[in-house]
């Protein structure tokens, strides 16, 4: 499950990307119903990894730096959430050896969460920003690719 901080960061992309041009942190947090605090630090980590730019003064506020076809939902939740892993000995970027098995390689569960999370990686990382402005599975309200996890 993604937290409610990666849905609202998805949130606000989509909305930046709707936009085409720069939104004040209060325009997102209204359209969006996405706290104005919470919102301010989603967006402030956003801009550290090179997804957002901002600007002060009478014409600022956030905008995309880069194209709503580059940026994945993958990319977004590994920023706000982590590794998409459903098992610590899955992840890929904080691997960690699970304490109560004999070895990887014979562990049945970690068989079966390894092809889910493999799906659930190759899902997140192919669906962009973008594809979230004109699917009709990935609208407004489903912008959590919560459709497309569902499926696998």
């Amino acid at each position: 499950m993604i937290s409610q901080k990666a849905k609202y960061a998805l949130r606000a992309l989509v909305a930046l990307a709707k936009e085409g041009d720069s939104l004040m942190i209060g325009e997102i947090a209204a359209r969006k119903n996405i706290p104005r605090k919470f919102l301010e630090q989603i967006l402030l980590e956003m801009k550290r990894h090179g997804i957002v730019h901002s600007r002060r003064g009478k014409l600022g506020g956030y905008s995309l730096l880069m194209p709503p076809e580059k940026i994945t939902y993958g990319q977004v939740l590994r920023i706000i959430d982590g590794p998409i892993a459903p098992l610590p000995c899955l992840s890929r970027i904080a691997y960690r050896r699970c304490a109560d098995c004999k070895t990887e390689e014979t562990c049945e569960i970690r068989r079966v969460f390894a092809r889910v999370a493999e799906s659930a990686r190759e899902v997140l990382d192919r669906t962009t920003i973008a594809d979230s402005l004109d699917s009709p599975l990935l609208g407004d309200e489903a912008e959590d690719a919560g459709h497309e996890l569902a499926r696998l």
